[in-house]
């Protein structure tokens, strides 16, 4: 409750900011049309969109407890509760290239956690509102090492440390108040429970729908392709719905997901919540840019 505090007592000051800026961030200079997302993230994983040149962006994340469980009334449907918080940076090199990296609490198995990536655009049509890019993303967690030999946090070599996210982005609209995403990729780890697979394709799917003005609504799940009893007991596919609200620097994201942790390399592999029961929770992205 207190970083949700904090957070609702900078949001007019952050507000403030956005007067003085002179560009309005979900409009296109060039061809005067309206892109297919309008932040570089949909709600657990990333969008087509690349930052422009030169901008910096400072990202929020926060993720709290169960809403609907038995007797969650008790920490205020979770509010009471953080199962994550990332912040991050994230850079326009070019109008075509991005990077960025953060740091999260982590939700588990791995806490003290640290992402990199890097983004690139490979093909753009703005006739037909089509748009491809690449992503790579790198994990590295900075815990102790447990010494329980039994448990997947005893590192025993320092790649036992890192995990490796790729994908590629396909990003379209059909009409025009909804874009589409399909986005195939694997995640590798180095290290995994004897029962599980190191290697894990999946494929993403993503819905923008455009409500009002500067409100739009997404939809965003995960369908991860594993035959492995063992994941098929202990593991769900992330799922998420959430409400955009733009502004003129900054982007509001409110949602509400399965997954605990934020990133690809806790969401992916270690979602257990289910919808079904109630362990859904809420959360909220902040993303403020700066011309450099």
């Amino acid at each position: 409750m207190k970083v949700l505090f904090r957070i609702i007592l900078l949001c007019p000051f952050i507000s403030f900011g956005s007067l003085f800026s002179q560009e309005e961030w979900d409009f296109d200079k060039k061809n005067q049309n309206k892109p297919l997302f309008l932040d570089t993230r949909a709600i657990n994983g990333q969008t087509v969109k690349l930052l422009e040149k030169k901008v910096l962006e400072l990202r929020i994340t926060h993720r709290f407890g169960e809403i609907a469980t038995n007797q969650s009334y008790r920490t205020l449907f979770g509010l009471d509760n953080s199962s994550d918080i990332r912040i991050g940076l994230e850079y326009g090199m070019t109008e075509n290239f991005m990077i960025g990296g953060g740091r999260s609490k982590g939700a588990g198995p791995f806490l003290e956690l640290w992402d990199g990536f890097l983004k690139l655009g490979i093909y753009k049509n703005k006739e037909r509102n089509i748009k491809i890019t690449g992503s790579s993303q790198l994990f590295f967690t900075t815990m102790p090492s447990s010494n329980n030999t039994t448990e997947l946090t005893n590192f025993t070599k320092f790649s036992h440390r890192l995990s490796y996210h790729n994908e590629i982005l396909f990003g379209f609209k059909p009409s025009k108040k909804i874009t589409l995403q399909i986005s195939p990729g694997f995640i590798y780890r180095n290290l995994v429970n004897y029962q599980d697979n190191n290697f894990l394709p999946r494929i993403s799917s993503v819905a923008r729908i455009h409500l009002f003005k500067k409100v739009s609504l997404i939809l965003e799940y995960y369908a991860i392709f594993s035959s492995n009893d063992y994941r098929k007991n202990n593991y769900v596919n992330p799922f998420g719905l959430g409400i955009e609200i733009n502004t003129f620097g900054h982007v509001f994201l409110l949602n509400f997901v399965n997954s605990r942790g934020i990133g690809e390399g806790q969401f992916l592999p270690y979602t257990k919540s289910r919808w079904s029961e109630g362990e859904f929770r809420f959360g909220f992205t902040i993303a403020r840019k700066f011309n450099t």
